[in-house]
């Protein structure tokens, strides 16, 4: 792990985890491809999960739905 890993993992709080995983649910929810946007490793994942989540919430509408 270098300097600059180190920095880039303190580059977040708990308000943008939650931001980024709110932005990647929706992204998710509506179908959106898993292209987030260029974020810090944690809130891209955190972005993922959110997408993860939001696509399987849409999966289970569609199914609920039809």
């Amino acid at each position: 792990m270098t300097a600059a890993d180190t920095h880039q993992d303190r580059d977040w709080s708990l308000e943008s985890l939650n931001k980024a995983y709110q932005q990647g649910y929706m992204a998710g929810l509506t179908g959106s491809q898993s292209s987030h946007p260029a974020l810090p490793d944690v809130l891209a994942a955190a972005w993922e999960a959110g997408w993860d989540d939001g696509l399987e919430q849409s999966a289970l509408h569609q199914r609920r739905s039809a």
